[in-house]
């Protein structure tokens, strides 16, 4: 019997997700840490474990100060910088390299912060469904009360996160065997978990999270990710809403800035990138899995959104995976 799971249990089990906690900083004010464009695929985050912090994001929104508990994830991977917001000349930091992280520190005197900074590292195509579907700057705040959210089972998804910050903290903190893989492992965690705190609360921005808060808009969403091979219409899935077709076009575009039809044939994108790694899987039988009954339709739906056709896809993937062997 198949295995039922929900609309992020799916989008996670579509992805493949890494994660690297790199940097602790613990720095008194002033101080600024600045961060350039990120590479292709990787996501920045910082937890704010205790103080405070002014978050800068050219072109994403005005400053937005974070406090103790804070998690900001830049799913663009886009240049920012973060201060103390005195506006004093910042003080010069140094690294020391523990056993697992690097320690960051200063000779500031002014107010403390505590600060655990990683990225989170997405394989393509799912580096770009990311970047299209999140908002260029994600905060999380992980105490029910600061972030105004939905507190189902008395906050649980809330006390997970912190559960969670915590044990990062106390791995950043000591020199444990096998440190390196558990702070990575649990970076991956975190990038599912405040996916799922974000989801459920009242302020989810625009993009896909939007689109999970709505419960107008929910059964579309569940809809087409329990079972995107399917040939959803737009009626069909205007009835699951209960409105027109007209409306849920409306609410799609304002909350994704994409179709109903976009966001379906981006999910199929995705499973079909993965399809494709598989040894022996013919492109006939990897359109018709992902929905496709025209194999030239797929290949050409593959080669709009992946910038090349599912034939050099597989290739590509095949000689990464030859040069990783290699190495």
């Amino acid at each position: 019997m198949p295995l039922s799971q929900d609309w992020l249990s799916r989008l996670l089990g579509m992805m493949t997700v890494h994660g690297q906690l790199e940097l602790r900083c613990s720095y008194g004010a002033p101080w600024e840490v600045i961060y350039g464009d990120s590479d292709p695929g990787e996501m920045p985050y910082h937890i704010i474990l205790s103080g405070s912090a002014i978050l800068e994001t050219p072109g994403a929104g005005n400053p937005q100060h974070l406090c103790a508990g804070d998690i900001v994830m830049l799913a663009h991977g886009s240049a920012h910088t973060l201060h103390d917001g005195s506006g004093a000349r910042p003080k010069r930091a140094h690294e020391r390299a523990a056993l697992n992280l690097t320690i960051s520190e200063n000779k500031g005197t002014g107010p403390r912060l505590d600060m655990l900074c990683g990225r989170i590292i997405l394989a393509p195509p799912h580096d770009g469904f990311i970047r299209a579907y999140l908002p260029a700057r994600l905060v999380t705040h992980t105490s029910p009360t600061r972030s105004g959210g939905k507190h189902g089972a008395d906050g649980a998804a809330y006390a997970q996160l912190n559960g969670l910050v915590a044990l990062m903290r106390t791995e950043a903190s000591a020199d444990n065997l096998g440190g390196h893989a558990m702070m990575n492992a649990l970076s991956a965690a975190l990038f599912a978990l405040t996916m799922r705190v974000a989801s459920e609360s009242d302020e989810a921005p625009v993009g896909l999270l939007a689109l999970a808060s709505n419960p107008r808009l929910f059964p579309a969403l569940t809809a087409i990710f329990s079972d995107p091979a399917r040939a959803w219409t737009l009626p069909v899935l205007a009835d699951l809403c209960s409105m027109s077709r007209a409306t849920l076009i409306r609410h799609f575009h304002d909350k994704l800035g994409r179709s109903p039809n976009d966001f379906l044939t981006d999910i199929r994108m995705a499973l079909a990138a993965n399809e494709l790694k598989r040894p022996g899987i013919s492109t006939e039988v990897v359109a018709e899995t992902v929905g496709y009954q025209s194999v030239a339709a797929f290949r050409r739906a593959f080669s709009q959104r992946l910038g090349m056709t599912p034939a050099d896809w597989r290739r590509s993937q095949r000689e990464k995976q030859h040069a990783e062997l290699a190495t």
